[in-house]
């Protein structure tokens, strides 16, 4: 590149950053992060950023006492403040993107959320955009024009990740709606050359309107199977759990329900007896403080940050990311 990489990490996403810049080899660099009377902040780096490779690392997911909303104009205020000190180019590495899941119009007159984001960052002059397991990659990718946007699938990680105990049994990867079917394809296709054999597949139905969540059918085998169903969030756990009784009830031997990013609290159902066997997220949210240890220790954590890393250093040093990823 030409230019010396440097690496921020804002607070409410530090521990992360942290394993980010361990898998670098090197500190995060200093900033201060200030509130003021009536929700006011201000945000700015402590080192010279001038001519500089600048990355920012902050996950944009609500937690207690930060919202969706805040995360995002504080990190959207860093950018600006990075490219006004002279940064020679600002990368923002949002392991979970806020707003990625309204990408369309559902209803007459519905906002397109997912672009206006697009259009803050790009209006704060963010060269590049980093994200992992966006809900909508069509969507992500053709919501910018003037930011590179980059989306980490997770899909090669889990499959390395869960290979090594699935046995010589059979293996189905489950999409739980339509929507997730490319996903859940690209993480079969990962999974079948980790274990050298075919993999199976199935979809369930749904439809959700109104915040209702509806739709029966599932057309696919997994009787016998380890069924492993796959989506980009879990969040209230509903849509996965219609899928693991799905799954049970058509002849599942064991079931596992795994996402990029964990957004569930200690009430979801996964948690309850009749829950998957197996419950597996990345480290791109932290889990709720609410979560009690028992549930905790049912959680399986499979770490991003070294990918990101990896991503980092070859987009600074100018080679290609495509070696580190997989593609459908």
């Amino acid at each position: 590149m030409g230019h010396d990489l440097i690496l921020f990490a804002l607070d409410a996403s530090r521990v992360f950053g942290e394993h980010v810049a361990f898998g670098l080899g090197r500190p995060l660099a200093a900033h201060e992060e200030r509130d003021f009377d009536g929700g006011e902040h201000k945000t700015r780096p402590l080192v010279e950023v001038g001519g500089r490779d600048v990355y920012v690392v902050h996950s944009l997911h609500a937690e207690p006492g930060i919202s969706a909303n805040d995360k995002l104009v504080r990190l959207l205020f860093f950018i600006g403040a990075l490219k006004d000190a002279g940064a020679a180019r600002v990368t923002a590495i949002a392991p979970y993107l806020s707003y990625g899941r309204k990408d369309r119009r559902t209803k007459p007159r519905d906002p397109v959320n997912s672009r206006y984001v697009a259009a803050l960052f790009e209006s704060m002059g963010t060269d590049r955009i980093i994200t992992v397991d966006v809900h909508n990659i069509s969507a992500f990718e053709n919501a910018f024009r003037l930011c590179k946007p980059e989306n980490l699938a997770f899909a090669g990680l889990l499959a390395k990740y869960l290979a090594p105990g699935l046995g010589d049994g059979k293996v189905a990867v489950v999409s739980p709606d339509a929507g997730g079917n490319k996903r859940a394809e690209l993480f079969r296709s990962e999974l079948e050359r980790e274990l050298g054999r075919p993999v199976g597949k199935a979809i369930m139905d749904k439809h959700r309107s109104s915040g209702i969540v509806s739709g029966h059918l599932f057309a696919g085998d997994v009787a016998g199977c380890t069924a492993i169903i796959v989506d980009d969030l879990i969040s209230s756990g509903t849509t996965i759990m219609r899928s693991v009784q799905a799954c049970r009830k058509n002849g599942a031997v064991r079931v596992v329900a795994a996402a990029a990013h964990g957004m569930f609290g200690d009430t979801s159902p996964l948690f309850a007896n009749n829950g998957p066997d197996r419950i597996v997220v990345s480290d791109t949210i932290g889990l709720a403080a609410g979560i009690s240890a028992g549930n905790l220790a049912r959680i399986e954590i499979v770490e991003t940050a070294p990918l990101v890393a990896d991503v980092i250093e070859r987009l600074h040093s100018g080679e290609p990311v495509s070696e580190l990823l997989p593609y459908d």
